[in-house]
């Protein structure tokens, strides 16, 4: 088993969510986060003023799969999230060595 996590644009969320459906992985998490990269945020005005924002809004999302499955997902997410400008995120791909549902004890692949 596998977690995918991608750090993406957050108006790219329906997007992905549906290319990850499309592609049959039916379970995801997202959280709102904030950071940067090679970008190092941008400066904006605001009443006239002129401020920088360091760390940009952005959405993490998180899908355990298994592992046959992790190219497909991976797909679905860079297609669904790539804009082609700087910022539009990243991939990630970590071991996931043991899960449970906690509902029914099914644990690892039974528990995806």
């Amino acid at each position: 088993m596998k977690m995918v996590m991608a750090i993406i644009k957050p108006f790219k969320l329906d997007e992905v969510r549906e290319a990850l459906t499309d592609a049959g992985i039916e379970g995801m998490t997202v959280s709102e986060v904030k950071g940067y990269g090679r970008q190092k945020g941008h400066t904006e005005i605001y009443r006239g003023a002129e401020y920088a924002v360091s760390f940009l809004p952005k959405l993490k999302v998180e899908a355990i799969v298994a592992s046959d499955d992790v190219d497909k997902t991976i797909n679905a997410i860079a297609t669904a999230a790539k804009t082609g400008q700087i910022g539009d995120g990243k991939i990630f791909v970590l071991d996931i060595t043991h899960t449970m549902r906690i509902r029914t004890g099914e644990t690892d692949a039974d528990a995806l």
